[in-house]
C-alpha cells in the first residue's frame, strides 16, 4: 500500500514537471512574464533555436533577442552550438543556435525535481530497486502510448508515432531519417534532473520504444548526461530487441 501511494505521488510530481516546463504558446509567455523568461521557455520547448527563430516566435527584433541571449550566456543559462539543421535557413552561412544549459533548465523548475527525487528515494527504501524499475516502466509506457509493432510496421512511421506521443507527454520530440535508420530526437526532457540520478527512467523509456516498434534501438545521447537532446537510433531493418546494460543507456 505504501509503495502504491509513493508511486502515485511520483506520477503526480513528474506530470507537474511536464506541465510546467513545456510551453504550448510562446506568445502567452511574453504577455505574462519577462521577455528573458520567454526566451528560456521557448528554448525549453524547442530544444534549440537561432536568434532569428526566437525573434519570430516572440514577435521581437533579432537585435533585442541577441541582447537577452548575451545576458543568458553570461549567466550560464544558455550555450551556443553549431547549427543542427532544424532552424530556419536563410542566405549565407548558417546561424548558430542556442540551447539551455542544466542551469537554465533549473530556472523553469517549481520544486518538483526535489519532490520526485525524494519520492523515488523513499520508493527504493520501501520497495527496493524493482519498485523503482516498475515505476519507471509504468511511466515510460504512459509516455509512449498504446503503439504496437503491428501499427509501426514501417519504422519511419512508427518512430514518428512515438515522437508524437512523446511530444504530447512534454518531450518536444520529432523523428527524421538519417542514413540507414531514423532518429527520434527529444529536444526537451521535463525529468532530466531526476533521470540524472535515476537512470532507470531512461532505461525504461528505451525498453518501451523497443516494445512499441518490435526492434532493437540504440540510445545515442541524453539530456540527463549533458547532451543537447535525447537521441535514439531506430534501424530501418528490424533487429530482435536485446537486454541493454544500464551503462549503454546513459
Amino acid at each position: 500500500m505504501r509503495v502504491a501511494k509513493l508511486s502515485l505521488t511520483l506520477l503526480a510530481a513528474l506530470a507537474e514537471l511536464g506541465n510546467n516546463r513545456v510551453v504550448k504558446n510562446e506568445h502567452e509567455i511574453q504577455r505574462d512574464g519577462d521577455t528573458r523568461d520567454a526566451v528560456i521557455a521557448l528554448l525549453a520547448n524547442r530544444g534549440q533555436a537561432t536568434a532569428a527563430d526566437i525573434g519570430e516566435a516572440l514577435g521581437i527584433t533579432t537585435t533585442a533577442v541577441r541582447r537577452h541571449l548575451d545576458n543568458l550566456l553570461d549567466a550560464g543559462d544558455v550555450t551556443a552550438a553549431a547549427p543542427s539543421g532544424l532552424g530556419s535557413r536563410g542566405r549565407g552561412r548558417p546561424a548558430k543556435e542556442f540551447l539551455l544549459t542544466a542551469t537554465g533548465r533549473r530556472r523553469l523548475g517549481q520544486g518538483y525535481d526535489a519532490l520526485a527525487v525524494d519520492a523515488l528515494c523513499a520508493l527504493r527504501e520501501v520497495g527496493g530497486e524493482e519498485a523503482v524499475r516498475t515505476f519507471a516502466r509504468r511511466r515510460a509506457e504512459q509516455a509512449i502510448g498504446t503503439i504496437s509493432p503491428t501499427e509501426s510496421a514501417d519504422p519511419v512511421d512508427g518512430a514518428r508515432r512515438i515522437a508524437a506521443s512523446l511530444s504530447d507527454a512534454g518531450f518536444s520530440a520529432d523523428a527524421r531519417e538519417v542514413g540507414n535508420g531514423v532518429q527520434i530526437c527529444q529536444h526537451h526532457c521535463p525529468v532530466s534532473e531526476v533521470a540524472s540520478e535515476f537512470p532507470e527512467l531512461c532505461e525504461a523509456e528505451i525498453s518501451a520504444i523497443e516494445q512499441a516498434l518490435g526492434t532493437h534501438v540504440q540510445r545515442l545521447a541524453t539530456i540527463a548526461n549533458g547532451d543537447r537532446a535525447c537521441t535514439t537510433h531506430v534501424p530501418l531493418e528490424r533487429v530482435v530487441p536485446r537486454a541493454t546494460p544500464a551503462k549503454e543507456l546513459r
